[in-house]
């Protein structure tokens, strides 16, 4: 009897063992390799409006193109200043692994937020003038991104306006809030009086502004334009309706608003802008580069783009030889 019951104890501790064993190489096999690894990712983004939204799509493109498995928590701060810090705070409070912040306050409140959590931006005008980045080529120890202030994409606007549309008077909308408004505001001044035109500037705070600034251009000015503001974009309609009944050329600093019923734009596709940026988080997330090791981008495609409905919805009659400057748009 006592036999048997040494027998079975060591039946036993062989069992045990072999489990054990067994528990060992279950664990490890069911190991997710690296690309696998589930990832966390805050989007905040500043405002609803079709190029933020894209330059989103695009980011989420590019993460899932490498493969990678991400949680996203998308959050709108509704172009609300005050909500940029309060989203950018919860990322921080739940740990995120990455911040993807689409505008630049909200890249702004992430970065007051933390100085752990690696930070990739895009859509924003001036990274440095910001001060989100030291330069292009050195970013900050956790942050880094895309640009959407393509040098030439202005110039090409405002020289179309000046020279083909013969606009003496223009009229340009911002919130004097945005930092990047200010920038392109003070460039556009700059070459609208190097054409010996003259700008004439109206300001709002929020869109519910944005059709009364408008209105009050009407009769002041020969065409309007309107940069990549956040908050006016948001509300391009109001300002498209006015263009359309009172036969005010418009013109806009993005592609995406030029197709909303402006007569043209300069510029690229922020879903393009959105995917470089996803790019850089891969890298980020892989482990493979840190965010000082990349450097800020700028888009890597531009062209003019007319469209012809808005044209001679705004009083414009479309000439032929403007295909030679940029391409048609038939669509809205």
């Amino acid at each position: 009897m006592k036999k048997s019951v040494r027998s079975l104890s060591f039946v036993l501790a062989g069992m045990l063992m072999l489990a054990g064993c067994g528990s060992k190489d279950s664990a490890g096999s069911g190991k997710k390799e690296e690309g696998q690894k589930e990832y966390t990712i805050g989007i905040t983004q500043f405002a609803v409006h079709p190029s933020l939204d894209a330059a989103t799509e695009g980011f989420k493109k590019a993460l899932a193109d490498r493969g990678l498995k991400v949680k996203y928590d998308d959050q709108n701060a509704q172009a609300d200043m005050n909500n940029t810090q309060t989203i950018a705070q919860n990322f921080v409070g739940n740990k995120v692994d990455l911040i993807f912040a689409n505008a630049t306050p909200s890249a702004t409140a992430a970065l007051n937020a933390t100085k752990d959590i690696p930070i990739v931006f895009t859509s924003v005008t001036d990274p440095v003038g910001a001060k989100l980045v030291k330069s292009f080529d050195q970013p900050g120890p956790n942050i880094t991104g895309t640009t959407d202030n393509h040098p030439d994409a202005t110039k090409k606007t405002i020289s179309f306006i000046t020279d083909e549309v013969k606009a003496k008077k223009i009229g340009v909308i911002y919130n004097s809030g945005e930092q990047n408004s200010e920038v392109q505001v003070k460039a556009v001044k700059d070459l609208v009086e190097s054409k010996g035109a003259k700008l004439v500037e109206v300001s709002v705070s929020t869109s519910a502004e944005v059709k009364q600034a408008a209105e009050s251009l009407v009769g002041r000015v020969d065409a309007i334009y309107v940069p990549t503001d956040n908050t006016v974009v948001s509300a391009l309609e109001s300002v498209i309706s006015v263009a359309n009944s009172k036969k005010i050329p418009l013109f806009v600093g993005e592609l995406d608003s030029m197709k909303r019923g402006a007569v043209a734009a300069s510029g690229f596709n922020y879903y393009d802008i959105g995917y470089q940026s996803g790019e850089m988080a891969a890298d980020i997330l892989t482990g493979k580069k840190k965010p000082s090791e990349i450097p800020v981008e700028l888009p890597k495609s531009l062209k003019l783009v007319i469209n012809k409905k808005a044209a001679e919805a705004q009083g414009l009659t479309v000439k032929d030889e403007w295909s030679k400057l940029g391409e048609f748009y038939e669509g809205k």
